[in-house]
């Protein structure tokens, strides 16, 4: 199936933010990120993005990982794509230590946004891709850019309440989602090319006539 290891992150998302949506207050408490404890409790930069604060937040977040799984599939992302995904994953909550004040934060939104970072290089640089399919990556990536630049993301207050929703909604983790998405696609691609180079170059050595 294409795209099977990024529908299963895109699973694994949505599975994890609806077991973190029936924990009792207590365990949630000890999920949400916290910049004072992001060093000594390191678990927080996993278990904040599956933790929501209300059921239009979670909603919200569900779909996105919907989206992007079907992204994954008719994209024929691959299991690099993935990983890059994964990767981004804590680092896209690290990158929320530019705003110390921004002392509580929960949701997936940040990581989505590094999904969909991964999947438009994704897009724009698969060997099988046909132009149209470059063409709709290189949209979607203008698109998160905009999208990202317009919310303001540096802007203070780190939290802002936006009309339509009833929490409060921190545009900085959009900001970390996007970049820490692209800084691990590029790694993982480049990790790709020096593996496949690297097995290329043993197998001409082990043809090499003695």
């Amino acid at each position: 199936m294409p795209g099977r290891a990024w529908v299963l992150m895109a699973l694994l998302l949505a599975g994890g933010a609806l077991l973190c949506w029936v924990q009792p207050p207590a365990v949630q408490a000890a999920m949400e990120w916290q910049p004072a404890l992001a060093w000594r409790e390191p678990w927080r930069a996993f278990s904040a993005a599956l933790l929501h604060w209300s059921p239009q937040h979670l909603i919200a977040n569900l779909a996105g990982c919907a989206v992007l799984g079907l992204l994954g599939v008719a994209a024929r992302l691959e299991r690099r794509d993935a990983i890059a995904w994964l990767l981004a994953w804590p680092l896209t909550q690290y990158g929320l230590l530019w705003a110390p004040d921004l002392l509580r934060y929960g949701g997936l939104s940040g990581v989505l946004h590094a999904g969909v970072a991964v999947a438009a290089l994704a897009m724009l640089r698969a060997p099988h891709a046909h132009g149209r399919e470059r063409v709709i990556g290189l949209l979607v990536g203008l698109g998160l850019i905009a999208k990202v630049a317009a919310e303001r993301p540096l802007a203070h207050p780190p939290l802002r309440h936006w009309d339509g929703w009833n929490i409060a909604i921190a545009p900085l983790a959009h900001l970390t989602g996007l970049l820490s998405g692209v800084a691990m696609a590029l790694m993982c691609a480049w990790a790709a090319r020096w593996w496949a180079r690297r097995r290329h170059d043993r197998a001409h050595a082990t043809q090499a006539p003695t």
